[in-house]
């Protein structure tokens, strides 16, 4: 049978219904979740083409300093400003930036990515630097708005990062007298701390919705001495040389973590790669402390630890939250398919080659930098091939966002 088509009147009265302006632009995580995949899948192997072929890409920073600087504050920081300029409405019942204004944030970020392979220099710093200060802004204005002072911690954290961010643009300019790797340490750290705080909340909560009869009750004690040695190791690690001391912190913390995962029960996720995923990623935040804790005697290179978080942590808590915050926010199932679960798996196994391989067999360093790499682009690469249509579009049930 044909549907019966709905009379004149409710056409019309539908159509006043749809949201106004463009999908793409209705919510902050529609173009900065785009634009971050497509720089995690296109930065990567140009990285690796730089560091092979040893030529400069970026007009004024090294190769290693503008790979760092866009990992951090180009890929995780876009994802984090989707996120937090989504999550931002649902904390305080406010509107967040869409329209014009989320064009225009979305265009300062795409064109200070631009300017750091074109320059000149000068240009790069002021368009990467001017993202971040108004994004906090933005979101401590809603928070303090709405009496959300339960996540203010987070918009602080983003005033830091831009901090960060604006030291390591001196220190390039040779404006300040510190290495540009101590504002990348930072940043690293920064967002480590921004995961550490919203796995707290979003990991256990997710395990109990779908599994019945679960009860997570991880002891609030807990939770504010693991995040408090997290952030005094990390401190430690940045800001002062490798100790006994820096050792004895980060190994407590990375103990704490584990602690904390085990507590979330990642077992029960095993038949649910949308949450699996966040698990093992999770899982990541020990293995880059621990470490981390070892280099600070020298007996392993700290790239180590500082791949393991920023591959194994980040990249796999970004593809995890970008395929499930997108399904929810466009009205769709939180149940992933094939093509998912294979990113899922690619991101994971390209931190273990990352991490492990050059540590333990040096001779296949560029080998596993290669494979690597290539795993990590097509993780992110499936993520844009599966989601950019629905980015792009509007919701299916016809909600806003």
């Amino acid at each position: 049978m044909k549907p019966t088509p709905l009379p004149i009147s409710s056409q019309t009265q539908a159509a006043a219904q749809q949201p106004a302006g463009m999908p793409f632009l209705r919510l902050g995580f529609r173009p900065f979740y785009v634009g971050g995949a497509l720089l995690a899948a296109l930065m990567v192997p140009l990285w690796v083409a730089v560091f092979l072929g040893g030529w400069q890409l970026s007009p004024a920073a090294p190769g290693l300093l503008w790979h760092a600087h866009e990992m951090l504050f180009g890929f995780a920081v876009a994802i984090i400003v989707g996120f937090l300029m989504t999550a931002g409405k649902t904390w305080t019942g406010l509107a967040t930036p869409r329209g014009a204004l989320l064009a225009a944030l979305a265009l300062l970020w795409l064109g200070a990515r631009v300017a750091s392979v074109t320059g000149p220099y000068a240009l790069f710093a002021v368009l990467d630097l001017a993202l971040l200060p108004i994004v906090a802004a933005i979101l401590l204005t809603l928070l303090l708005r709405s009496r959300n002072y339960r996540n203010l911690p987070l918009g602080l954290i983003l005033a830091l990062l831009a901090c960060a961010n604006l030291v390591f643009h001196l220190a390039v300019l040779g404006w300040l007298d510190v290495s540009a790797m101590l504002p990348l340490y930072a940043g690293l750290a920064l967002i480590i701390m921004i995961e550490c705080v919203m796995a707290g909340r979003v990991i256990p909560f997710f395990t109990m919705a779908v599994t019945p009869g679960l009860k997570l009750a991880v002891p609030l004690s807990l939770e504010r001495v693991t995040l408090g040695v997290t952030a005094l190791g990390l401190a430690l690690w940045v800001l002062a040389p490798p100790s006994v001391l820096g050792l004895i912190v980060l190994g407590l913390a990375s103990g704490l973590h584990t602690w904390r995962l085990l507590a979330w029960r990642p077992g029960v996720t095993l038949k649910r790669p949308i949450l699996w995923i966040l698990h093992a990623a999770y899982a990541w935040i020990p293995v880059g402390l621990a470490l981390l804790a070892l280099a600070q005697m020298g007996w392993i290179p700290v790239s180590a630890g500082v791949h393991a978080l920023g591959v194994g942590a980040t990249g796999g808590l970004i593809i995890g939250m970008i395929t499930r915050t997108a399904r929810g926010h466009t009205g769709r199932p939180l149940a992933v398919d094939g093509p998912e679960v294979l990113a899922y798996a690619l991101v994971m196994v390209a931190a273990l080659l990352r991490v492990f391989l050059p540590m333990l067999t040096p001779a296949f360093y560029t080998s596993a930098l290669i494979a690597s790499a290539g795993l990590w682009s097509t993780a992110f690469l499936i993520y844009l091939w599966v989601y950019t249509p629905w980015l792009m579009s509007a919701r299916p049930d016809g909600k806003d966002g």
